[in-house]
């Protein structure tokens, strides 16, 4: 299962590296890849949940802190979006810091 769980992180990773490329250079994403992005994440977040309840590792443990606190940056940047707001530019990339360091704990704990 952790196979699977790192594929879909990186999935996610790929369509996040995107949405931020089109943040940054101020293009348009469509809602469809935003919402990929949640949908691979969030279930990769819920297998590794389920996995550490499972398996309590501790740095199984640390990844999944990681990337609840990623999410919680990126429910506040969706949210906000709905809104008509923009975030700032830091907190998206302090989302994508976040995350990718929870893969590399992940990544690192497979291996």
């Amino acid at each position: 299962m952790l196979y699977l769980i790192i594929a879909l992180f990186a999935i996610a990773a790929i369509i996040g590296l995107t949405i931020l490329k089109n943040w940054l250079t101020s293009a348009k994403t469509s809602r469809g890849v935003v919402y990929a992005h949640g949908t691979f994440a969030a279930l990769a977040l819920v297998l590794l949940l389920i996995h550490v309840l499972q398996n309590p590792a501790g740095h199984l443990r640390t990844s999944l802190a990681l990337f609840i606190i990623a999410a919680i940056g990126g429910f506040y940047m969706f949210f906000r979006d709905l809104k008509g707001k923009f975030s700032l530019t830091w907190v998206a990339i302090i989302h994508a810091l976040i995350a990718v360091s929870g893969f590399i704990v992940l990544l690192l704990t497979v291996i």
